[in-house]
């Protein structure tokens, strides 16, 4: 078993986390119980793996040599715990942009069309998700996402507010696209046309400069879609639809945590 292909974390990154999750619930055995199914360092190996590779509970549980339910138990106990250990991790964006501008942008994360959940079916992806609001630097890195999740039909105009990342990048310079047209803290947006007009040259070579610009948020995007379970690719976020603000705040430590531990 590769744990570093696994949960794509080095073997000192591991023992690290492990360390810092010890200290924040303790080890999974109590004093004098029964040795349990599944060690914490496994543990959080097999949760780090299903965020990173999103495999069913069932697969995760045949490679980690434990039961479905045992693998439902550690989700559920670690998430939050993993959360917590990667938090200081995460930088202020200014880290990242140094004195730049940002890109920010919406990614539609998939996840099932649970029918008792208003607006999570957005139109402009085709398919039910979380609209994630993602900052970048001009160089294709993360530089911050959004804490809150919003619904997927929710345009990207309200998501920036509503996710957090507007107070997050308070005071940083930031370009968007047409979506985020009018909404404060975006200072650089395209051009849009105006009705039965054309656009002037100089104005449509404006909006080809942003466009080349903005197409490295399309790298840091990918990059927060390489954690599987946030992406179309990986098949769909499985959990129930209340765990999701929580696993998406794990993962962004993680992404720091990798970078940076």
């Amino acid at each position: 078993m590769d744990l570093d292909v696994l949960t794509s974390l080095s073997t000192g990154q591991r023992v690290l986390l492990v360390a810092r999750c010890a200290e924040l619930c303790g080890q999974i055995a109590k004093p004098g119980g029964r040795p349990p199914a599944l060690g914490l360092y496994k543990s959080v190996a097999m949760v780090v793996c299903l965020m990173r590779k999103n495999l069913t509970q069932e697969m995760a549980g045949a490679i980690f040599g434990a039961s479905q339910s045992t693998v439902s138990r550690r989700w559920d106990l670690l998430r939050p715990i993993i959360k917590r250990a990667v938090a200081s991790f995460i930088p202020h964006p200014r880290e990242i942009l140094g004195g730049g501008t940002a890109l920010v942008d919406g990614t539609i994360t998939p996840t099932w069309d649970w029918k008792h959940i208003p607006d999570l079916f957005s139109a402009k992806a085709g398919y039910s998700g979380m609209n994630i609001q993602i900052a970048a630097s001009t160089d294709g890195r993360i530089a911050a996402i959004g804490p809150r999740a919003v619904h997927g039909a929710r345009h990207d105009a309200h998501a920036f507010q509503a996710s957090g990342l507007k107070d997050i990048m308070d005071g940083i310079p930031s370009i968007g696209d047409l979506g985020y047209v009018g909404v404060e803290g975006i200072d650089i947006v395209p051009i849009k046309r105006a009705p039965k007009c054309e656009l002037r040259s100089c104005d449509k070579q404006f909006n080809t400069s942003i466009a080349k610009i903005r197409a490295l948020n399309e790298q840091a995007v990918a990059h927060f879609k390489s954690w599987r379970m946030m992406s179309e690719e990986g098949g769909r976020y499985r959990a129930p639809i209340h765990k999701f603000e929580e696993t998406l705040q794990a993962i962004t430590g993680l992404i720091f945590f990798r970078a940076f531990a």
